[in-house]
């Protein structure tokens, strides 16, 4: 008995050994998914702060189940597929959906087809739980479907108008009638808004249902781009839109407000200066709504209290900035007049109090550190909820505060990377936490930060990871010669010998306020490099200046200079590499997607006698072809500082380039135009450079989409074994 207890444990431990020696490979990644995180999403907060529903997998395929915060018990099952076939006589999959207020109506996403980024058109069904009654919302597919805050009515947009049905009488309304493709666009956005606004909707019920604001863009003016769809047909068609670049006419866009009771449409702000409407807010009156404008350097940001039924504008608060200000949701609306606000203007970005009248009554957080997110405010309490990176930049922590800026609680300490999904009321939130060697979790936690019950611990990817081979992501600085100390991770192969000298390759992003440097975990390019690292080299991931979560000076240096400082860094960082033992310094190699790809190219030109190779995935190769919003951000216009546009252009470093340099786009780019690879192809052919190139057809800026992914990898990694 001994003796066969003995040869188990050996069979065993000899079974752990070798499924410990597995090597990651490409298929784990991006075929299988293997090590793809599991989390809660798709929950819906319900308004009484104490139950959420959620989008389940059932036997029918899908149910709408509502669950108690507390303990996790299923309440009640709001709609199942096999209820919805059963009312409507068709197989539908739901993509989402939404309550009305009192939470005794839905709305269904179907059918669901992205546009851009943000946006997307879908077929809606109206359903009434009580009556279990379903309809489609009206004929072909809608936008934004919203309901009137009392269940009464929904407004959608259709083919760039704005309708309001109503429920009641299950009528349609047109409130704007002259909507037209790459002409008038009314209740969404155009291009640039989605893109560099961050959102998507733009009409707003006012908090009684009596008004909607709404946006009204004319593209007329603005320049059309156009891309081929080479698709499977023996003739390509063109995707044509409107696309502003940097020095070229935006829409005229304009803000609006529709009296429903009155039927009447009034514009506002019709005497006020401006270049762009960042956002439309109601205040908690619903007569009163706070209307956004800035000037096309957005480097001044007004803020204009306007009444909903005459129109009158008064100017509330005014923000400037001697480089720019970037626009969030941050603000909410008190019931004595005031507003929570969050700025940069002691030179971290900081949330203030502000009164009625616009001036600073309280700035709630200080310190040499940024808040990073702003969940809200529990007023009842005088509770503020917010996330910071004050304990490290590479990490982040959620927070509460109370409106005199005391009693500040660190209500996630685990170190790491660390959101929050509050309940309505702010009683319950939900809690992931990640770190770069270790799974994510996600806990339920009350207010105070106290652990109700998990949710997800991610123990078969735990599992799954056990079996592989995997390197420790470490944290560490690297100086970049003037004085600046700059965040970095570097993995290393498993078996790393430091009297070995190894090939580097490094990952940049490097943009205004992003960070690649973060104590978080991440299933794709992480595992990916742990390929590279298995094949004998090291990565290596550093943040430059103009990266985020230290400071506007540290991020706004870039200001009129996007890629100056951020290469010098890069350089100075592969430089620094060189010096160390470990290092072949004759193998650095450097790789980027989007900014990053702008930034591999200028490293691989500008850097030429530091790095031997450079991959760029659908960069930016010079700024005058990118969306003026982001760009003149940043950059000013064209004709303000051409020098700033030209003297870090990778186009006009073509003839510096020494080492190996793989481009790669997706000729459907709507983002960052295939173009920009196109004039980079010329200027190297100009110069008599040779290059290696991949065009993905049909793929957008993400370039993915069945095999696309692995096999982008699979070339990446081809390329960088012949060349680095």
């Amino acid at each position: 008995m001994r003796s066969i207890l003995i040869g188990l444990l050996m069979a065993v431990t000899t079974l752990s050994t070798v499924a410990q020696t597995k090597n990651v490979e490409l298929k784990d990644i991006w075929w299988f998914y293997r090590f793809y995180p599991k989390g809660v999403s798709g929950l819906h907060s319900m308004s009484d702060g104490t139950h959420y529903t959620t989008l389940e997998k059932d036997k029918s395929g899908w149910a709408i189940v509502k669950f108690a915060y507390a303990t996790g018990d299923v309440m009640d099952t709001v709609l199942t597929r096999s209820t919805l076939e059963k009312l409507t006589g068709e197989s539908i999959n739901i993509d989402a959906y939404d309550f009305n207020n009192d939470e005794s109506q839905l709305l269904l996403a179907t059918e669901t087809e992205p546009i851009y980024r943000h946006s997307s058109k879908s077929v809606f069904y109206h359903y009434e739980l009580g009556s279990s009654k379903i309809e489609k919302l009206s004929e072909g597919k809608q936008m934004y479907a919203s309901f009137h805050p009392g269940g009464k009515m929904i407004a959608f947009v259709r083919d760039n108008d704005l309708y309001i049905k109503d429920l009641g009488s299950n009528t349609e309304k047109a409130v704007t009638t002259d909507g037209e493709k790459n002409k008038i666009i009314n209740g969404a956005l155009d291009w640039v808004y989605e893109e560099e606004f961050s959102f998507d909707q733009a009409f707003y019920w006012s908090p009684d249902g009596n008004y909607i604001a709404f946006y009204r863009f004319d593209e007329t003016e603005v320049p059309e781009f156009s891309m081929d769809i080479y698709g499977k047909d023996l003739y390509p068609t063109q995707y044509v839109f409107k696309y502003p670049k940097a020095g070229e006419p935006n829409s005229k866009v304009t803000a609006h407000i529709y009296d429903v009771k009155d039927e009447k449409t009034i514009q506002v702000l019709n005497d006020i200066q401006y270049e762009y409407i960042p956002r439309i807010k109601w205040t908690q009156k619903d007569d009163q709504v706070v209307v956004y404008t800035m000037n096309r350097l957005q480097n001044e940001l007004n803020l204009w209290k306007v009444n909903a039924s005459t129109g009158q504008a008064e100017l509330w608060m005014k923000e400037t900035d001697p480089a720019y200000i970037e626009i969030n949701d941050d603000i909410r609306f008190l019931k004595d007049g005031s507003i929570i606000w969050t700025s940069d203007r002691d030179g971290y970005q900081h949330i203030y109090h502000i009164s009625g009248s616009g001036k600073v009554m309280k700035q709630i957080t200080d310190g040499k550190w940024d808040v990073t997110e702003f969940y809200g405010i529990d007023e009842e309490n005088g509770w503020l909820y917010y996330q910071s990176a004050e304990v490290h930049p590479t990490q982040r922590h959620v927070y509460r505060i109370n409106l005199k800026g005391k009693k500040k609680t660190n209500l996630t300490p685990d170190l790491g990377w660390n959101t929050a999904n509050f309940s309505q009321g702010f009683k319950y939130f939900i809690h992931e936490h990640s770190a770069a060697n270790s799974v994510p979790t996600t806990v339920l936690r009350d207010s105070e930060g106290e652990s109700i019950r998990e949710l997800e611990m991610n123990e078969d990817l735990r599992a799954t990871l056990d079996e592989y081979q995997i390197s420790k992501k470490e944290f560490m600085t690297i100086p970049n010669g003037d004085g600046v100390e700059m965040n970095a991770w570097m993995i290393k192969p498993v078996d790393f010998d430091k009297d070995k000298a190894y090939p580097v390759l490094m990952f940049v992003y490097g943009g205004p306020g992003s960070q690649t440097v973060e104590n978080s975990y991440d299933g794709f390019n992480d595992k990916y490099y742990q390929i590279l690292a298995d094949k004998g080299y090291i990565i290596v991931s550093v943040d430059n200046r103009g990266t985020g979560a230290r400071g506007r000076d540290f991020r706004k240096v870039t200001y009129k200079e996007l890629g100056k400082y951020e290469t010098e860094d890069q350089i100075a960082a592969a430089k620094w590499l060189a010096d160390q033992k470990y290092v072949d310094g004759n193998r650095i190699g450097i790789w980027g997607w989007s900014y990053g790809g702008y930034m591999s190219s200028l490293c691989i030109t500008k850097g030429a006698d530091v790095f031997k190779a450079a991959i760029a995935v659908a960069p930016v190769t010079n700024w005058r072809f990118y969306d003026n919003i982001y760009t003149e951000r940043y950059m000013q216009t064209p004709e303000q500082n051409a020098s700033g546009y030209d003297d870090n252009s990778p186009i006009n470093h073509v003839k510096k380039l020494k080492g190996s340099y793989l481009l790669v786009h997706g000729s459907a780019d709507d983002n960052v135009h295939v173009q920009n690879t196109m004039r980079m192809i010329d200027a190297l052919v100009n110069a008599n450079k040779q290059f290696d190139l991949f065009i993905y057809p049909d793929k957008n800026h993400g370039i993915y989409g069945g095999n696309t992914r692995y096999h982008l990898y699979d070339k990446m990694t081809r390329f960088l074994e012949e060349n680095l």
